[in-house]
């Protein structure tokens, strides 16, 4: 449904992207990850027919970007990051003018308009001026008017930025009916938000792509360890020698202690399993075992890993080349290209 072959953008002697190379398949969500100046935004704009790319091909549902511009945009929903609204506009008034300039004949705007009211949660406010709204209702209106024409592919510059925890769960849960239904690249910086509904991640740095694969496959390259947590009554130095003389056990780190017990992180090989050892170690020795369980890595510790060992082979490189490590990234702090 998307296609993008080594898509690149210079602003004179700045590449903001360098040669990105992904795809996305029909009905899929794609989490669109990076720190800030990525170029996750500029690569959105691209798609979006927002801006044109220096070199490279874009395409959706077969149709180029470029070369067919209009016809692309008929089958995108783009929620830019800063959603272009008129102020002096009512919400559905605003809705009916969107449908205008894209073209859908009367009777159409008319069928979807209650519609995306209502999967956008403005129903209690379609007759009020834009001006007025809160900022929750306003990036609820910008995904209103993406979805208005009823298209294909949505690209959604942050979606959820502004929204409460209440409107967030719901923003998140609209995009998780559409996926199926839609084609979907999502770009935001809560990782917990990616994790849930995204079926595929690319994570981008200085504007080449570092990573591309699904959320439990990027944790599973990456790990190549087991974390146990152990949480006992009481530990001597003797029972933590112990623990780090057990086989495949790469390091113990003390995690906290209070009042009624003393609590352990055990990294061991990959293919070591701990979960015996310890609990036999913990019975035998009397320590009073009160929590023995993995300890999972989550996306945010997967982006920080890649994004830092990309900073690292930058400084080797000298940051020259197009070539896209598949692991890597400049920073850990996630926002908007």
């Amino acid at each position: 449904m998307i296609e993008v072959e080594r898509l690149t953008k210079t602003y004179g002697s700045t590449r903001a992207i360098d040669e990105v190379s992904f795809t996305v398949e029909r009905g899929q969500v794609l989490g669109f990850l990076g720190p800030n100046g990525a170029g996750k935004t500029t690569t959105m704009r691209i798609l979006a027919g927002y801006l044109p790319p220096s070199s490279g091909k874009a395409r959706v549902a077969g149709i180029d970007v470029v070369e067919s511009s209009l016809a692309a945009r008929r089958k995108i929903g783009y929620l830019p990051e800063h959603v272009p609204l008129y102020p002096e506009m009512t919400v559905s008034g605003y809705l009916g003018f969107v449908g205008s300039i894209k073209r859908m004949p009367a009777a159409k705007k008319r069928e979807r308009l209650p519609v995306v009211l209502g999967q956008c949660g403005l129903e209690t406010v379609a007759r009020t001026i834009i001006q007025r709204l809160s900022k929750g209702f306003r990036q609820r209106l910008g995904l209103a008017q993406a979805l208005i024409h009823d298209p294909e592919v949505l690209i959604l510059d942050e979606p959820t930025v502004g929204l409460d925890p209440h409107q967030i769960i719901e923003v998140r849960e609209l995009v998780k009916g559409l996926a199926g239904t839609r084609t979907i690249i999502l770009s935001t910086h809560i990782l917990p938000e990616v994790e849930q509904i995204c079926d595929r991640v690319v994570i981008l740095s200085r504007g080449r792509v570092i990573a591309e694969d699904t959320p439990e496959n990027l944790t599973a390259r990456l790990k190549g360890s087991t974390t146990m947590r152990l949480v006992v009554r009481k530990a001597a130095e003797s029972e933590v020698a112990a623990i780090r003389a057990l086989p495949g056990v790469r390091a113990v780190r003390f995690t906290g202690e209070r009042m009624d017990a003393v609590g352990f992180e055990v990294e061991a090989e990959a293919e070591a399993d701990l979960a015996e050892p310890l609990a036999r170690l913990a019975l035998d020795r009397g320590l009073g075992l009160l929590e023995l369980s993995p300890v999972g890595m989550s996306l945010e510790t997967v982006f920080v890993e890649l994004t830092t060992r990309e900073a690292g082979m930058d400084g080797d490189r000298g940051e020259s080349g197009p070539e896209a490590a598949k692991i890597g990234a400049a920073g850990t702090t996630l926002g908007a290209a």
